[in-house]
C-alpha cells in the first residue's frame, strides 16, 4: 500500500517567520511614533494576523500563511525566545534600586498586589460559573484570576521610564523598586497557583511546592557562588563563545529543572537569570548578543501564537461578554492603579507622584501575556476568558504613557545626582551590541541594563524589551 508523502514543513516555515517578525517590527515602529512601548503595537500585530483580523477578513490568506503543519514549529520557536527573554528580565532585576526606598517600595508593591488580589478573587467568584472550563476547580480559577490582576510588566515599566527620561529621577527610582518587588512577588504566587494547577492532590501540591523552594535554595546557595567563581575567571580563561554557550545551556537546564519540579519552565530560565553574576563584562556582552537575536527575531513569533489564540469574535457573537470585558478591564484598573496610587500616598509622597507610580503599575505588557498562555496552556481558562484578559493586557499597557504624560505635565523632576550621567559618551564596545538594533528589540528595560536604546552604555537601561 503506498503511504501518502508527507508536506515538507521548511518551505512554509520559511514564509512564516518573515512575515511575522516584518509585521511586528513595522508595528513596534508606528506605535512608537505616537508614544507607545513597541511591544503595544507587536501585541497588536499578533492579534490582527490572528482569526480577529486575518483570519475573519481572509481565512485562505491565514490558512496559507499559518498552516498547521507549521504552528508547532513557530510555537516551539516563541517559547525558546521566551525562555531567553524571562532569563533576561531576572538578570536585569536589580534589587539594589531598592536602596533609599526599601520600606515604601514594599508597602506600595504589596499593596499593588493585595489590592488586586482581592478584588480580582471577588470578580472570579461571579465569572467561575460562565467560564470556567470543566473540570477546573474553583480554587485554582480564582486564584489564576486573581494573580492575573496583579501583574506588574517591569520590563515594559522601565522602558517607559528610560523613553520619558524619568529613569533617574526620584520618581523613576521609586517606580523601578516598587516593580521589582511586585515582580517577584508575582511570580512566586503564580508557582503556587501552577503547583496546584498541575498537581491532583494535595499532597502532590505540597511536594511541588517544597520541591521548588528546594531548587530555588539550590540556585542561590550553590549554583550562585559557583556562577560568581566562573564569571570571575571567564574573562581571561574562555573565548566569548564558551560563555555565551554556558549562560544558555544554564537557562535551558533550569527551565528544565522547573518544569520537571511542575512549576513552569519559565520560572527556571527567570531564576537562573537572577543568579547569574551582574558586572561581569563579558556576561554583559553575551547576554546582549543573546537579547540581539532572541528578542527582536524569535519574541515576535510569542505575540503571533498568543494572537492566533485571541479571537474577538467570541465576543462579538454575545453582549454579555463585552460587559464581562468592561468589568475586569474596571478591577484590573481600579485595584492595580487605585492600590499603588493610595499606597504611596499614604506613605507619604504627594498626589502628583502617588497618581505616576500607580499608573506605571497598572502597565502589564508582555509579563501578563506569558502568564495568560501558561493559563490557557494548564486549562485553567478557556478562549473565551483569555481573549478578554489580553484585550485587558493590551488597553492597560497602551494607557500607561497617555496617563503619564498627563499627570505629570508641567511637572518638575528631580533628578539623582548619583545617577546622572551622560548617555551619550559610550563607545559600541561599552554598549556591547549596537543600540539601533537594540532598540528594535521591544520594550524590555532594566535597572542594570546593557544595551541602552538611546545608545547609553553598559550598565544603564537596557532596551531589553
Amino acid at each position: 500500500m503506498a503511504t501518502s508523502a508527507i508536506r515538507d514543513p521548511l518551505p512554509d516555515i520559511l514564509i512564516a517567520l518573515p512575515v511575522v517578525i516584518l509585521a511586528c517590527k513595522a508595528g513596534a515602529q508606528l506605535v512608537r511614533r505616537v508614544g507607545q512601548p513597541p511591544v503595544v503595537g507587536e501585541m497588536l500585530v499578533g492579534i490582527l494576523l490572528g482569526p480577529s483580523l486575518l483570519g475573519w477578513v481572509w481565512p485562505d490568506a491565514a490558512a496559507w500563511l499559518f498552516p498547521a503543519s507549521v504552528l508547532p514549529y513557530l510555537g516551539v520557536l516563541g517559547n525558546l525566545g521566551l525562555l531567553a527573554f524571562m532569563f533576561l528580565v531576572g538578570l536585569e532585576l536589580d534589587l539594589g534600586s531598592l536602596r533609599g526606598h526599601s520600606k515604601t517600595a514594599v508597602a506600595v508593591s504589596q499593596a499593588s498586589i493585595a489590592v488586586p488580589l482581592l478584588l480580582g478573587s471577588l470578580l472570579a467568584l461571579g465569572m467561575y460559573g460562565s467560564f470556567a472550563p470543566d473540570g477546573v476547580q474553583r480554587l485554582q480559577f480564582v486564584m489564576f484570576i486573581a494573580v492575573s490582576m496583579s501583574i506588574t510588566a517591569f520590563p515594559v515599566l522601565a522602558r517607559i521610564l528610560t523613553d520619558r527620561g524619568l529613569y533617574r529621577t526620584r520618581v523613576g527610582a521609586l517606580a523601578m523598586a516598587c516593580a521589582a518587588v511586585d515582580d517577584v512577588t508575582a511570580w512566586c504566587l503564580l508557582a503556587v497557583v501552577v503547583a496546584l494547577a498541575q498537581s491532583s492532590s494535595p499532597f502532590e501540591a505540597v511536594t511541588t511546592a517544597v520541591a521548588a523552594i528546594a531548587f530555588t535554595l539550590a540556585m542561590y546557595y550553590v549554583v550562585r557562588p559557583v556562577l560568581a567563581r566562573w564569571a570571575a575567571r571567564a574573562e581571561r580563561a574562555y573565548t566569548e563563545s564558551v560563555v555565551l554557550i554556558v549562560l544558555f545551556s544554564g537557562l535551558c537546564l533550569s527551565a528544565l529543572a522547573t518544569d520537571e519540579i511542575g512549576v513552569h519552565a519559565l520560572f527556571g530560565a527567570f531564576l537562573f537569570g537572577v543568579v547569574t553574576p551582574r558586572g561581569s563584562r563579558v556576561i554583559e556582552r553575551q547576554a546582549a548578543r543573546l537579547r540581539a537575536f532572541t528578542v527582536p527575531v524569535l519574541l515576535p513569533l510569542f505575540f503571533v501564537t498568543t494572537g492566533l489564540k485571541t479571537d474577538m469574535s467570541l465576543l462579538a457573537s454575545d453582549p454579555r461578554q463585552w460587559l464581562w470585558a468592561a468589568a475586569v478591564l474596571a478591577v484590573a484598573v481600579m485595584a492595580k492603579w487605585g492600590g499603588a496610587a493610595s499606597a504611596a500616598r499614604v506613605a507619604g509622597q504627594n498626589w502628583r507622584d502617588a497618581l505616576s507610580i500607580g499608573a506605571l503599575m497598572n502597565c502589564r505588557g508582555l509579563t501578563e501575556l506569558v502568564v495568560l498562555n501558561i493559563g490557557l496552556s494548564l486549562g485553567v481558562i478557556g478562549p473565551d476568558l483569555f481573549t478578554i484578559l489580553v484585550l485587558m493586557a493590551l488597553l492597560t499597557t497602551a494607557v500607561t504613557s497617555p496617563a503619564l504624560n498627563l499627570i505629570r505635565r508641567g511637572a518638575p523632576e528631580e533628578e539623582l545626582p548619583e545617577l546622572a550621567t551622560d548617555a551619550t559618551d559610550a563607545t559600541d564596545t561599552e554598549r556591547g551590541v549596537d543600540a539601533a538594533g537594540a532598540a528594535n528589540a521591544v520594550d524590555v528595560a532594566g535597572p542594570a541594563g546593557l544595551v541602552d536604546a538611546s545608545g547609553g552604555s553598559a550598565r544603564r537601561p537596557a532596551a531589553i524589551r
